[in-house]
């Protein structure tokens, strides 16, 4: 019977992950609020139909994001209210896009991509996806969102999990809005740094620099880290870069890293890690690991890129003249590592 719930929970996988995001469109959580509502009230405030309303939130107390105190009375859990836009840690915009058409439609292709180790995005739109991205603007403004989102966790964590003290500068290559380094910034007032990335991918930066009072001490640098990175910092700082690319392309953002790094720099990468073997039960399955399993096939169907072991980025660092030095799993920031490299 448990074997049969596996694969039937399974299955129904992509369903709840779009009851998610209906919760999410609907704006339920917010509208439920911080007392018991009943759903009709809820349907009354979204604009929906009653019964549809309360078949919803049913399947969301079913999935552990509300909780049913009598009948047709709900009230949010600790998980539901990061469905809340307004919750300091807020996961709506993450919810967004990972549930979009634009990532989901490729995965439809999985076993293509199985066949033949080619990304399915490409085949779906056209374009590959950060061309995509920078085409449709408002996609690129939610997927920025869930980034900054996704970084948050990270960001509360990695200013402690190294010692900054010793260095001067950052740069954060592929730094997104600047959440990460403006916090590595905050606990660490002897740095300075730099956000570097993309026109598209940079837009929310300077109001975050702004907010957190760091507008001078951190500049923001755009430009394309296959051609080079910006010289001057000796920490150089990637969370959730290589990931996104092949071996060949990873190899060339981290020697654009090493060409600019000064005696006694390092290169610190924050991603997964996979581990040498995932495990065999049903438990090891729902772990992080097999969320990072996820994420790999999520990299194969929509970007070219892959998630990989220690030896895997041993390997791309040696490639680019870098020693891995220590991999550090973030305890409070699963299933992230800290990776450390520096020149041979």
């Amino acid at each position: 019977m448990a074997d049969r719930d596996l694969i039937a929970r399974l299955a129904f996988g992509s369903m709840a992950a779009q009851t998610v995001r209906a919760a999410v469109r609907l704006r339920v959580v917010e509208l439920v609020g911080d007392t018991p509502r009943r759903a009709a009230a809820v349907a009354a405030d979204a604009g929906a139909e009653p019964q549809a309303m309360a078949r919803l939130v049913r399947a969301l107390a079913g999935l552990g994001l509300l909780t049913e105190h009598a009948p047709d009375t709900f009230s949010v859990t600790s998980a539901g209210a990061l469905l809340d836009p307004g919750h300091p840690e807020s996961l709506t915009s993450f919810v967004r896009m990972f549930t979009e058409p634009a990532i989901i439609r490729a995965w439809e292709h999985l076993d293509g991509s199985v066949r033949t180790g080619e990304v399915a995005f490409d085949g779906v739109f056209g374009t590959d996806f950060f061309t995509h991205l920078a085409q449709h603007p408002d996609l690129s403004a939610q997927f920025n969102a869930a980034m900054s989102q996704a970084v948050a966790e990270t960001a509360a964590v990695l200013p402690y999990a190294f010692d900054f003290e010793r260095f001067t500068s950052v740069t954060d290559v592929g730094g997104g809005d600047g959440t990460l380094l403006s916090a590595v910034l905050g606990a660490h007032p002897q740095l300075t740094g730099v956000v570097f990335d993309t026109e598209q991918g940079l837009a929310g930066a300077p109001k975050t620099l702004e907010r957190h009072g760091l507008a001078d001490r951190c500049s923001v640098r755009s430009g394309d880290f296959f051609r080079s990175v910006p010289e001057g910092s000796d920490v150089y700082l990637m969370k959730s870069v290589l990931h996104d690319w092949s071996d060949e392309q990873a190899v060339t953002i981290l020697t654009h890293c090493r060409e600019v790094l000064p005696p006694g720099g390092i290169v610190l990468i924050v991603e997964p890690v996979l581990p040498e073997s995932v495990g065999t039960t049903a438990e090891d399955h729902a772990s992080d690991a097999g969320i990072t399993c996820l994420s790999d096939l999520n990299m194969l169907v929509n970007l070219g890129g892959r998630e990989r072991t220690r030896e895997d980025f041993a390997e791309v660092c040696g490639r680019a003249g870098l020693s891995l030095t220590s991999v550090t799993p973030l305890v409070d920031a699963v299933p992230f590592s800290l990776i450390e490299a520096v020149a041979d």
